[in-house]
């Protein structure tokens, strides 16, 4: 489950990303609707545009939570958890492919953001699952729920 999680988000940011660069960007359009607009913006940082400085390490990172994510497929029992590190780490993978392959080059690419709300920074899909990932993640864990499908046990305090 969670290879098809990650690998569909993969593919959908890919594809939006893909669609974007080549009718929006390549001929300098928006698409206003109101409440929200698609429009290229080009994020060398992480979310918000932070730290714009550092891409390099922000492409470590990505490559870093992967590898975590990999790792940790084997130990994963728990459906729950497949959909949230299926999510992270499709959304982790399709920025890391912009990091690398993307301009200015190799590792040091920005991220193709279009989604605008306006009153909110622009993101893309692979944000979108990162954040939904990240937060059933916590609400997981909030529940006791491990990633090998067991509940923590609630511990005691000794004295």
């Amino acid at each position: 489950m969670l290879a098809v999680v990650a690998v569909l988000v993969l593919l959908a940011d890919l594809a939006s990303k893909t669609w974007v660069v080549a009718h929006l960007e390549a001929q300098g359009r928006v698409i206003d609707l109101g409440i929200m607009r698609f429009a290229v913006y080009r994020n060398p940082g992480a979310a918000f545009s932070f730290a714009e400085g550092a891409t390099l390490v922000f492409t470590a990172v990505a490559v870093a939570v992967v590898v975590v994510i990999v790792r940790t497929a084997k130990r994963l029992r728990s459906a729950a958890w497949a959909v949230s590190l299926g999510l992270l780490l499709g959304g982790a993978s399709g920025n890391l492919l912009d990091r690398l392959f993307r301009a200015p080059g190799f590792g040091r690419g920005a991220v193709v953001d279009f989604l605008d709300f306006k009153v909110w920074p622009v993101f893309n899909l692979a944000d979108s699952a990162i954040v939904c990932g990240g937060v059933l993640a916590v609400l997981l864990s909030l529940r006791g729920v491990e990633v090998d499908g067991t509940r923590a046990s609630k511990g005691t305090l000794e004295e």
